[in-house]
């Protein structure tokens, strides 16, 4: 485990050790004791039909996901080796499209500021799903990397034959994230733009990463071949390509 690493994975159980005397006794994760399928985001992503109750439970727990206490999901990049890098706090409307006017926030960033970890720590983010890589039953499942957690949420509903992790944004792939993949199928997935430099970033990270790997790492093109240029001008990924047309959630009544 990385000084980093281990330096949140200490603070996290000294806050434990806060919690009062009712959880003394609760040695889980912090990511267990926050895991909930009630955030606003996974509430949004049935509402909308991209996926069931029963998917969502299951996807909640395979990947993990928290909500804070103000309703956002926390989305807990964990490692395959079980150890915690950070989380992600996002905010999500009832149409299931980002809140812009609440920014999303990492769980290190606020720990910080608490003087609950130095004001220079830097955590070693790591791909959002990566823990999944210890299921010894999807061993020969090829990898499908995208860009935002709430793609790779979706898809995994929708697409399970896939094991799908995220970036957290475009320019968050490198070589060295894809490193713990190597020996897998793997598949890249980056969003689409009107330029076509979403693909060609992406490509030139399969190809330094194939070449260290020994192995091929695919680029998908079908966004690239099928989005309109409309689509591509509004940055689609692959969810929004699939799944076009999700249901308007129910108006909440007054």
């Amino acid at each position: 485990m990385s000084k980093t690493n281990q330096l949140l994975n200490d603070t996290f159980k000294a806050i434990r050790q806060q919690l009062g005397q009712d959880h003394q006794h609760d040695t889980r994760p912090l990511w267990q004791r926050r895991l909930s399928c009630n955030s606003q985001f996974c509430q949004a992503l049935v509402a909308c039909g991209y996926a069931t109750t029963e998917q969502m439970q299951l996807a909640a727990q395979r990947y993990r996901l928290g909500m804070s206490r103000n309703g956002g999901v926390i989305f807990w990049q964990i490692d395959h080796h079980e150890q915690l890098h950070d989380g992600k706090i996002m905010f999500y409307q009832p149409d299931c499209h980002r809140d812009h006017q609440r920014h999303p926030t990492w769980v290190s960033y606020l720990l910080r500021r608490a003087a609950m970890l130095p004001p220079d720590y830097h955590p070693d983010h790591c791909l959002f799903g990566l823990h999944l890589l210890a299921d010894k039953q999807r061993l020969k499942a090829t990898i499908a990397v995208v860009e935002s957690e709430k793609t790779a949420i979706i898809l995994a509903c929708r697409k399970p034959q896939y094991l799908w992790m995220a970036t957290g944004g475009k320019n968050e792939l490198s070589v060295a994230r894809l490193q713990p993949l190597a020996g897998r199928r793997i598949i890249l997935c980056p969003d689409t733009d009107t330029t076509g430099d979403n693909y060609r970033q992406w490509y030139d990270v399969a190809l330094a990463a194939a070449d260290l790997f020994g192995h091929p790492v695919s680029v998908s093109t079908l966004l690239e071949q099928q989005a309109t240029a409309q689509q591509k001008a509004a940055k689609i990924d692959l969810a929004d390509l699939l799944f076009p047309e999700p249901r308007k959630p129910p108006t909440a009544v007054p």
